[in-house]
């Protein structure tokens, strides 16, 4: 299947405000402001309600797609035969048809989540379930020590350019698909990390895009769920520009993938 050319929301929507300028009530003015939409979306395998996430309501079938690829839902992207977004006044559903075999393994496996923006484990109901072992990935190294530096810088440098919705209201995660070189190719946003990566890596995913080529970055901080997606599609490098958590740095090392955070235009720490 290929990526539909969705008439989305913006992803923002206009609220009343009353802005405070100065100590006193005479300098508040009512105006409006930009605020970034956060809708929960349902995501629906074969008929069954498997997942409702809390998104900003942009990129669903990227997003869909990335979560069942970075979640183990479905082995590849063929698997993944139909998605079809629905929206209602306050909620959207999206429906995925996939392959029988993956179904019967999510019916095996399967928990309820009731996701917050922030969490990517919201609902697990066993310790078992979370996944802090993934299989080393099969990609070679993008950068020796010289092209590190160079490629991190650009990408930082760059990436404000892109983030659409961060300027408009201050709220959002971006995810960066990076080649070796550091130029940013495309940004998925979202109120979520998780939720940005998962639309990106959707997106690579329906352009066919070789993710062993290339490297992730992210406007947070670097959390081990984050690790954890790259290591399913065999990304070799995640950079984020705030800190790592001892879990990412611990699941990175078993995975093989380089992490790389604090990333700002002329600094970098590589933990990896």
């Amino acid at each position: 299947m290929k990526l539909d050319q969705e008439t989305e929301r913006s992803g923002i929507q206009q609220r009343p405000v009353l802005r405070h300028r100065g100590t006193t009530s005479a300098g508040a003015t009512a105006t409006t402001d930009q605020v970034a939409e956060e809708l929960p979306v349902a995501l629906v395998f074969n008929g069954i309600s498997h997942a409702v996430m809390m998104v900003t309501p942009r990129d669903l079938q990227a997003f869909a797609m990335g979560f069942a690829l970075t979640e183990g839902l479905v082995g590849k992207r063929s698997d993944v035969f139909d998605i079809e977004v629905q929206e209602h006044a306050r909620s959207v559903e999206v429906a995925l048809t996939i392959a029988q075999e993956d179904f019967m393994l999510l019916k095996q496996q399967r928990r309820s989540m009731a996701g917050r923006s922030g969490c990517g484990v919201c609902g697990v109901e066993s310790l078992e379930l979370i996944d802090v072992a993934p299989p080393r990935i099969d990609a070679a190294p993008l950068h020796d020590a010289d092209a590190l530096a160079p490629a991190i810088a650009r990408a930082a440098a760059a990436l404000g350019e892109h983030q659409h919705l961060m300027r408009a209201t201050g709220g959002v995660h971006a995810a960066a698909w990076c080649d070796a070189s550091g130029n940013v190719l495309r940004v998925c946003e979202d109120v979520g990390r998780h939720n940005a990566m998962d639309k990106l890596i959707g997106y690579l995913a329906f352009e066919r895009v070789d993710m062993t080529q290339g490297f992730v970055f992210m406007s947070s901080r670097a959390s081990y769920e984050l690790v954890r997606k790259a290591a399913r599609l065999n990304i070799p490098m995640l950079a984020t520009i705030s800190a790592p958590s001892t879990l990412a740095i611990d699941v990175a090392l078993a995975a093989g993938i380089k992490l790389v955070s604090f990333c700002r235009k002329d600094d970098c720490v590589e933990y990896t």
